[in-house]
Protein backbone atom coordinates (compact mmCIF):
# COMPACT_ATOMS: atom_id res chain seq x y z
CA UNK A 1 0.00 0.00 0.00
CA UNK A 2 2.93 2.30 0.98
CA UNK A 3 4.42 1.97 -2.07
CA UNK A 4 1.29 2.74 -4.46
CA UNK A 5 1.18 5.96 -2.48
CA UNK A 6 4.46 6.72 -3.54
CA UNK A 7 3.82 6.40 -6.80
CA UNK A 8 0.98 8.34 -6.63
CA UNK A 9 2.56 10.98 -4.52
CA UNK A 10 5.05 11.10 -7.61
CA UNK A 11 2.62 11.26 -10.21
CA UNK A 12 3.49 14.11 -12.88
CA UNK A 13 0.66 13.38 -15.76
CA UNK A 14 -1.87 16.52 -16.59
CA UNK A 15 1.16 18.71 -15.99
CA UNK A 16 1.06 17.94 -12.12
CA UNK A 17 3.70 18.47 -10.03
CA UNK A 18 4.65 15.97 -7.45
CA UNK A 19 5.57 17.02 -3.71
CA UNK A 20 9.20 16.46 -2.49
CA UNK A 21 10.36 13.74 -1.57
CA UNK A 22 10.91 14.92 1.80
CA UNK A 23 6.91 15.97 2.13
CA UNK A 24 6.22 12.59 0.76
CA UNK A 25 8.17 10.00 2.92
CA UNK A 26 6.54 12.42 6.26
CA UNK A 27 3.30 12.30 5.06
CA UNK A 28 3.33 8.35 4.43
CA UNK A 29 5.42 7.89 7.29
CA UNK A 30 8.82 6.68 5.38
CA UNK A 31 12.11 7.22 4.68
CA UNK A 32 12.94 9.63 2.08
CA UNK A 33 15.84 6.85 0.98
CA UNK A 34 12.39 4.31 0.69
CA UNK A 35 10.68 7.05 -1.45
CA UNK A 36 13.69 7.08 -3.23
CA UNK A 37 14.29 3.28 -3.73
CA UNK A 38 10.23 3.23 -4.91
CA UNK A 39 11.20 5.66 -7.56
CA UNK A 40 14.06 3.48 -9.13
CA UNK A 41 11.99 0.19 -8.44
CA UNK A 42 9.00 1.64 -10.82
CA UNK A 43 11.29 3.45 -13.38
CA UNK A 44 12.61 -0.31 -13.71
CA UNK A 45 10.01 -2.33 -13.21
CA UNK A 46 8.47 -3.61 -16.78
CA UNK A 47 4.65 -3.06 -15.57
CA UNK A 48 2.81 -1.83 -12.80
CA UNK A 49 1.05 -5.00 -11.35
CA UNK A 50 4.55 -6.27 -11.62
CA UNK A 51 5.71 -3.39 -9.76
CA UNK A 52 2.94 -3.32 -7.18
CA UNK A 53 3.46 -7.55 -6.24
CA UNK A 54 5.16 -8.52 -3.34
CA UNK A 55 7.97 -11.16 -3.59
CA UNK A 56 6.89 -14.04 -2.85
CA UNK A 57 9.10 -15.64 0.11
CA UNK A 58 11.44 -19.19 -0.58
CA UNK A 59 11.97 -19.55 2.81
CA UNK A 60 9.42 -18.77 6.12
CA UNK A 61 11.11 -15.84 8.01
CA UNK A 62 11.90 -18.45 11.26
CA UNK A 63 12.06 -22.00 10.22
CA UNK A 64 9.09 -23.92 12.15
CA UNK A 65 10.00 -24.97 15.75
CA UNK A 66 7.50 -27.96 15.25
CA UNK A 67 8.06 -30.91 13.03
CA UNK A 68 5.09 -33.28 11.83
CA UNK A 69 7.53 -35.99 13.91
CA UNK A 70 7.56 -33.61 17.03
CA UNK A 71 4.00 -32.74 17.00
CA UNK A 72 3.42 -36.23 17.34
CA UNK A 73 5.54 -37.09 20.01
CA UNK A 74 3.65 -34.39 21.81
CA UNK A 75 0.55 -34.98 21.09
CA UNK A 76 1.41 -38.71 22.36
CA UNK A 77 2.96 -36.99 25.38
CA UNK A 78 -0.53 -35.19 25.92
CA UNK A 79 -2.36 -38.11 26.01
CA UNK A 80 0.19 -40.40 28.18
CA UNK A 81 -0.57 -40.70 31.86
CA UNK A 82 1.02 -37.84 33.59
CA UNK A 83 4.44 -37.64 35.42
CA UNK A 84 3.66 -39.00 38.98
CA UNK A 85 3.25 -35.75 41.69
CA UNK A 86 0.85 -34.16 38.63
CA UNK A 87 -2.64 -35.08 38.42
CA UNK A 88 -2.82 -33.85 34.58
CA UNK A 89 -0.51 -32.53 31.81
CA UNK A 90 -0.08 -29.19 31.75
CA UNK A 91 1.58 -26.53 28.66
CA UNK A 92 4.53 -25.74 31.23
CA UNK A 93 4.61 -29.55 31.90
CA UNK A 94 4.63 -30.92 28.44
CA UNK A 95 7.44 -27.81 27.21
CA UNK A 96 9.53 -29.10 30.04
CA UNK A 97 9.47 -33.00 29.17
CA UNK A 98 9.66 -32.42 25.85
CA UNK A 99 13.30 -31.10 26.39
CA UNK A 100 14.31 -33.73 29.06
CA UNK A 101 13.04 -36.56 26.63
CA UNK A 102 15.75 -34.71 24.20
CA UNK A 103 12.50 -34.35 21.59
CA UNK A 104 13.95 -30.55 21.18
CA UNK A 105 16.72 -28.38 22.20
CA UNK A 106 14.30 -25.62 24.18
CA UNK A 107 10.06 -24.83 23.56
CA UNK A 108 7.95 -22.89 25.25
CA UNK A 109 4.62 -23.62 26.87
CA UNK A 110 2.78 -20.89 23.92
CA UNK A 111 4.02 -23.02 20.79
CA UNK A 112 2.95 -25.81 22.37
CA UNK A 113 -0.70 -23.91 23.15
CA UNK A 114 -0.55 -22.64 19.30
CA UNK A 115 -0.35 -26.03 18.35
CA UNK A 116 -2.86 -27.43 20.45
CA UNK A 117 -4.76 -24.27 18.91
CA UNK A 118 -3.57 -25.27 15.24
CA UNK A 119 -4.87 -28.51 16.33
CA UNK A 120 -8.19 -27.31 17.22
CA UNK A 121 -7.93 -29.15 20.49
CA UNK A 122 -7.58 -27.59 24.06
CA UNK A 123 -5.47 -27.63 27.31
CA UNK A 124 -8.79 -28.56 28.98
CA UNK A 125 -8.79 -31.74 27.17
CA UNK A 126 -5.53 -32.66 28.85
CA UNK A 127 -7.53 -31.99 32.59
CA UNK A 128 -9.71 -34.25 32.00
CA UNK A 129 -7.37 -37.20 31.68
CA UNK A 130 -5.83 -36.71 35.11
CA UNK A 131 -9.83 -37.75 36.29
Amino acid sequence: MKRAAIILALDTSDDRKPDTEADIALRIGVSRQTVQNVKKDFEAAADLAAFLQRKKRETPPITPKITGDLEARILALACSKPPAGYRSWTLRLLANTCVELQYVDTISHMTISRLFKKRRLNHTCLLLQGK
